[in-house]
């Protein structure tokens, strides 16, 4: 039987990360199944050996303790997702199955670890907000983080499509920062476990490797897609 990833869904580009998993990365023994709020197919997370979470709208801001209204605020929030992909995570962490968070993806973790984000990262905008194409900076990796064991250097070119944060002060107290901002506002751009015993995989990260250009060849998506699916492989699921 294949082992199972679950992609949760999201309202903005679900495709993009659907597609960068690759026929030859899936090959005979990996398949990719939707776990959707709107369809609220519970049941499904039970099928799964590792999970991505998406990209998407803000985290309504009652699940953290922010601020009722902010910058940028949508127009609308999904309590409905919030609740489904706490699940998802809570449900990840029971089984200590493999987890790779991508923009708001790593903002919820940080959230359902214990702390909080951003509601809007302000003057920094100009540096990590989308326009009409996702922003394009440096970031710098700490050395005896995880994340620089699977990407193997200090530094490197992210995209970026965001106008919330998390930094220092919104940090959960169970995770640590593994990777920066190259620019005045520091903000985090990946989270991992500060104490990693009994844990299974679990990596997030603020920009999209799942659409940035030359994607095959940038170590910030390729390596750690690989590296999610070695982990995802291990699970006897």
């Amino acid at each position: 039987m294949k082992k199972k990833i679950g992609i949760s869904y999201t309202e903005t580009n679900f495709q993009n990360y659907w597609n960068w998993f690759t026929p030859a990365d899936l090959g005979d023994n990996l398949e990719l199944i939707e776990l959707s709020f709107e369809k609220n197919n519970v049941k499904d997370i039970e099928l799964c050996a590792g999970f991505l979470l998406t990209g998407g709208i803000d985290v309504t801001p009652s699940f953290y303790g922010g601020a009722p209204e902010y910058p940028g605020q949508p127009d609308i929030f999904l309590p409905e997702r919030d609740e489904f992909e706490k699940l998802i995570y809570d449900y990840s962490q029971a089984l200590k199955l493999p987890v790779l968070g991508i923009c708001r993806g790593m903002q919820y973790i940080n959230i359902l670890e214990g702390g909080k984000v951003l509601e809007d990262i302000g003057s920094a905008n100009l540096i990590h907000k989308k326009g009409t194409e996702d922003k394009v900076h440096y970031v710098n990796i700490g050395h005896n983080s995880m994340l620089y064991a699977i990407i193997g250097s200090e530094n490197g070119i992210v995209n970026s499509a965001h106008h919330q944060g998390v930094n220092g002060y919104s940090l959960s107290k169970n995770l640590i920062a593994n990777c920066y901002a190259d620019s005045p506002d520091q903000l985090i751009e990946g989270l991992e476990f500060k104490d990693k015993t009994d844990k299974s995989f679990m990596l997030a990260v603020q920009w999209h490797p799942e659409r940035m250009k030359e994607k095959e060849i940038n170590p910030l998506s390729q390596k750690l897609k690989d590296r999610f699916l070695e982990e995802v492989k291990k699970m006897e699921k």
